[in-house]
């Protein structure tokens, strides 16, 4: 709380010139879904924003950066792209179909480019993330005036309590994803990348990478860069799911090794990496404005480099 306090206290001296203010060359935002529905699988999980608060966002950042396509970015690391301004790179993880339904008429509309990092594991609606399923259970009990927080805090191994609680409360996983289809279908993802959109891994089907050991977070992320590659996609960058805090220097210098990719993608927010080829996106589904979030970040950035603190040292 106390930490939240001065974020908040500093956020309120910072403007919006954020093309000048910004202290990395680049911002990379990050989203999971965009939809003026409610989304059971997504509701108790994500906080994820209306159309309306979504194109406000864009037209945000769209007045301070310049957006770039992921070739563009590879180019801008490599040092052959010369932007006219600080650019960004619009992301989205997991993806849900309304990135092919909401999302990419309003990219098109705007003339932005996207990139979303999917999990194979849910491709075709084949199965579900496990907080996806622990959403839909809670959503059960809201309905049936049941409080029990503690079911969101269920983790990735936890898969046979997950089962038992939807027995229990009679929510069929398999049902849900062949009526909602919350997942992007392979066809779908084909249709994206034609129309100039990006696709690449998010590993296979979404572990928290800390609390899996380094030889499961590599086999994940190696199964997904296969599927990227054997099926026509981006297969040189990888975005961890959830998070990459507490990722040791040995999975990276593992990962590299493999030469076709390019960089990976963590979501610390404005942060430096000891790692030069991970960068670091921006949660943007915090309940808060694009304005407001980047005025935290740009805030929070300053305070960390005055005690020196605001690059990530792996080890």
């Amino acid at each position: 709380m106390f930490k939240k306090e001065i974020i908040d206290a500093l956020a309120w001296f910072e403007n919006e010139k954020f093309s000048a203010n910004f202290p990395l060359d680049y911002c990379l935002p990050v989203y999971h879904n965009v939809s003026n529905e409610h989304l059971p699988h997504l509701k108790h999980i994500i906080h994820y924003k209306n159309e309306k608060e979504f194109e406000e966002d864009l037209d945000c950042l769209s007045k301070n950066f310049q957006w770039v396509t992921f070739d563009e970015f590879k180019d801008y690391v490599k040092g052959n792209f010369k932007p006219k301004r600080k650019i960004a790179l619009l992301t989205f993880d997991d993806g849900y179909r309304e990135f092919y339904d909401v999302v990419i008429p309003v990219l098109e509309k705007k003339g932005i480019y996207a990139m979303n990092f999917v999990n194979p594991a849910f491709i075709d609606n084949k199965d579900m993330m496990f907080r996806c399923k622990v959403s839909l259970i809670k959503d059960t009990l809201d309905n049936l005036n049941c409080d029990n927080p503690s079911i969101l805090k269920l983790k990735y191994h936890q898969s046979k309590t997950i089962e038992d609680l939807s027995t229990q409360f009679e929510v069929d996983f398999q049902d849900y994803l062949e009526e909602k289809k919350p997942y992007l279908s392979l066809d779908q993802l084909h249709q994206i990348t034609s129309k100039g959109f990006g696709i690449s891994s998010h590993g296979m089907n979404h572990p928290l990478y800390h609390e899996v050991p380094i030889s499961e977070q590599l086999e994940n992320t190696i199964l997904g860069y296969n599927y990227m590659r054997e099926n026509g996609f981006h297969y040189e960058s990888f975005a961890f799911p959830f998070t990459d805090f507490g990722v040791e220097k040995s999975f990276f210098d593992e990962l590299f090794k493999n030469k076709d990719i390019f960089c990976t993608f963590g979501s610390a927010g404005v942060k430096m990496d000891s790692v030069s080829k991970n960068f670091h996106r921006i949660p943007m589904e915090t309940g808060e404005t694009a304005s407001q979030i980047l005025k935290k970040e740009i805030a929070y950035f300053k305070f960390k480099k005055v005690l020196n603190k605001n690059k990530i040292i792996r080890k």
